[in-house]
Order: C-alpha cells, then structure tokens, then sequence
C-alpha cells in the first residue's frame, strides 16, 4: 500500500499543488492511515506521469480496450512517431481541461483517459462514416447495432460535457472535464498532424479488406 500511495503523490496531477493554489503543509487522505503531505510546489511533469497510472484494473483494461479500438487507425494516418507525439499532447491538453474546471483541488488525477478521448476526437474527424458495433442490452437480451463513428462518439462526447456540470455530476471522483478536454484537443489536433498520404493508404487498404468480405 505505502508504494502505492507514494507513487500518487509524487506522480498524480494535484492541481492546487501544481498550481500553489492551497497551502504548503496541507494533507491530503488517501487511506486512514495514509495520504499525501505537500511540502512543496508540484512538478510540471505530472502533467503526463498522472497518465501512466490508473485508479484499478478496471481503469486501466477500459482504457486499453478503447485505445485498441481506435488507436490503431489514427495510428495508421499520422505514422507512429507523430502518433506518440499526439498522444502526449492529449495528455497535456486534458490535463489542462481539469486544472482549468477546478483549480485548486487537492484529489489527485491519474488515468490516460484524456488521452484516450483524444484518440476518439481525432477518430471521429479522420473516419466519421466508419461503423463502430456497440452492445446494446434489451431486458435480459444483448443485440448490436453498427453505427456511424461520428455518431457514437459525439454521444460519448455529450455525456462526458454534462458529467462535468457539477449539478448533474455531482463528486464523482471522475475526471470529466479531461475527458471532454481531451476529445477536443484530439478532434483539432488531427487535421495539422496527421498525413493525407498515410490516411489514403490506409482507407485503400480498408477497402481492400472489406471487398475482400464481400466475395
């Protein structure tokens, strides 16, 4: 446990702290027994290390699941090194998105999730006619249904918007304005660094495969 909380500390995003908003000496609980004690002003660099760390396993297979989904094809259109520099640029901008929405909270912020929302932005302008299948439960029944990426992410991106009103919201403990931050960031960054030449290559070859299920 004290490995765990140590690493919070020193590597989750602690906007007061980041900020210098709340009070040098101030504790901030994470367990009963154990919590963080701000002795100094936060590093600028747990603006992308709070990325790297996940709350439960839960968090950190949504994330991955929803990265293999759509990480590869905005991978495919920029190229892998400008795709790692998108992705770290994410992260900064849903970060900022949070620190933005509450400056001077003291919770600490962990989870690629902003990053991941960038990834779907930036899936949602390069693929808006691509079908996404999604599970959708009837009863005690589950059925599919395919719909238009633009659709289902701009879906996704709405929820994320009125999470974050704190009348709807409430104390979640979930870092909705990164998410919504995050998605943005992506949906704007994508047009200026991803590669039109990559992007064609890429659809041809999707079209290939989708003749190819056809036959």
């Amino acid at each position: 446990m004290l490995p765990l909380v140590k690493s919070l500390c020193l590597y989750g995003l602690i906007p007061g702290d980041l900020l210098g908003t709340v009070s040098v000496g101030t504790t901030i609980p994470l367990t009963e027994e154990l919590g963080c004690v701000l002795d100094a002003k936060g590093s600028i660099l747990t603006l992308i290390s709070h990325a790297f760390l996940h709350g439960s396993w839960f968090h950190i297979i949504a994330n991955l699941w929803f990265l293999w989904i759509f990480g590869d094809n905005v991978e495919d259109a920029m190229g892998p090194v400008r795709f790692i520099a998108f992705y770290l640029l994410c992260v900064v901008a849903a970060a900022t998105a949070q620190i933005m929405a509450d400056p001077s909270t003291i919770s600490p912020m962990v989870g690629a999730s902003g990053a991941i929302g960038g990834v779907m932005g930036a899936y949602a302008r390069l693929y808006p006619r691509a079908y996404v299948h999604v599970m959708i439960p009837i009863g005690f029944f589950i059925t599919t249904a395919a719909i238009p990426a633009v659709y289902m992410l701009g879906y996704w991106f709405l929820i994320q918007l009125i999470s974050a009103l704190p009348a709807v919201g409430g104390l979640s403990g979930v870092a909705f304005w990164a998410h919504a931050g995050g998605f943005v960031a992506g949906l704007l960054l994508v047009g200026p660094m991803h590669r039109p030449d990559y992007l064609e290559q890429h659809e041809r070859l999707e079209s290939k495969k989708t003749a190819k299920y056809r036959l």
